[in-house]
């Protein structure tokens, strides 16, 4: 699958309208909203953020007040399985606001083919526009259409020892 950057569909702005105001009250952010089917079962997905991490209290702080406003307005007519959750570290970029808020932050692009050997490419992301990303390494700066992208994702470097 080629990189799209996402635009949410009607069910998903609902529920961003929705989710958005109580995130707010709560000092999160709204990440990504998903409503995918997996298998026999539809998923709706909150992610959320904060400044300084999201942790197990904030999503049930969250999950409360949004499932509540679910239940009343039911804007989903099939059944679901609700889940809220942490963005997380290693975070997809999919929409326009992503890339915006995430200039100057190490990436990674996955690729479908190699660029000099690789099907990685991993950097400070320097520019973004509708088409291309650029990604700085080093000294040198790589310009990849999206459309030869499978995904990008925040890129955070593990040290074990």
């Amino acid at each position: 699958m080629r990189l799209k950057i996402k635009k949410y569909g009607n069910t998903e702005q609902k529920i961003f309208d929705m989710a958005k105001t109580i995130a707010d009250e709560l000092g999160y952010d709204i990440w990504d909203i998903q409503y995918v089917k997996e298998g026999a079962e539809w998923y709706l997905r909150v992610f959320i953020d904060k400044e300084d991490g999201i942790d197990i209290d904030d999503c049930e702080a969250m999950t409360r007040p949004l499932n509540d406003k679910l239940d009343e307005l039911d804007p989903i007519k099939e059944g679901y399985i609700f889940e809220v959750g942490s963005a997380g570290l290693e975070r997809e970029l999919v929409r326009e606001e992503h890339f915006e808020a995430c200039m100057g932050m190490d990436v990674r692009a996955h690729l479908f083919m190699a660029v000099n050997g690789s099907k990685d490419v991993i950097g400070t992301l320097a520019a973004y526009d509708k088409e291309s990303v650029t990604i700085k390494t080093g000294e040198e700066e790589t310009k990849l259409s999206l459309s030869d992208i499978t995904y990008i994702r925040l890129y955070v470097e593990f040290d074990f020892n």
